[in-house]
């Protein structure tokens, strides 16, 4: 693959080198360049011909962490997330997931979205599609086991109509 297209800022020695360092995930410059590939791509098929999915699913915390750093609000790392969760999901990778329970905090607003929700007679998919997020999503917000943005959380008091939520 012609990586060329998502570095156009680099000359050809480190077109080459990036590639190089793309291709090994323990490399200790992997997680910027991947970071900037991935938030210049939005082919999956491009990201798995460089890396397996495997590395992918191992490198994503570290990877999304980084990101975080960057940028709080980004469309191109929540869709990279989704293709994550859905990676573990199909596949069963196993990862090394933060252990115990949600926090309080989420768990309450997960709780007060579920109840207006069922309030107003909607599934969790009609809800996603009213909101443009997936369905599984709305299921992890729910459960209180997503950190949502604010923007996202507007978004759900809007629709659901819910005035307050007590923390």
């Amino acid at each position: 693959m012609n990586i060329s297209k998502y570095f156009w800022d680099l000359n050809k020695k480190a077109l080459r080198q990036t590639k190089v360092i793309i291709r090994s995930p323990g490399h200790p410059r992997f997680i910027p360049k991947i970071t900037t590939f991935l938030s210049r791509c939005d082919q999956p098929r491009e990201l798995f011909s460089l890396i397996s999915k495997r590395a992918f699913v191992e490198a994503w915390p570290k990877i999304r962490t980084y990101w975080l750093k960057l940028e709080r609000d980004s469309d191109f790392r929540d869709w990279w997330e989704t293709i994550y969760e859905e990676l573990l999901e199909k596949y069963k990778f196993k990862h090394k997931a933060p252990k115990g329970k949600p926090a309080i905090l989420f768990s309450n607003i997960g709780r007060v979205i579920r109840e207006a929700r069922i309030q107003k007679g909607l599934s969790q998919k009609e809800l996603s599609l009213i909101i443009g997020m997936k369905q599984p999503d709305i299921s992890t917000i729910e459960k209180g086991e997503k950190n949502i943005t604010l923007e996202t959380l507007s978004r759900l008091c809007k629709v659901l109509e819910i005035k307050k939520i007590d923390i």
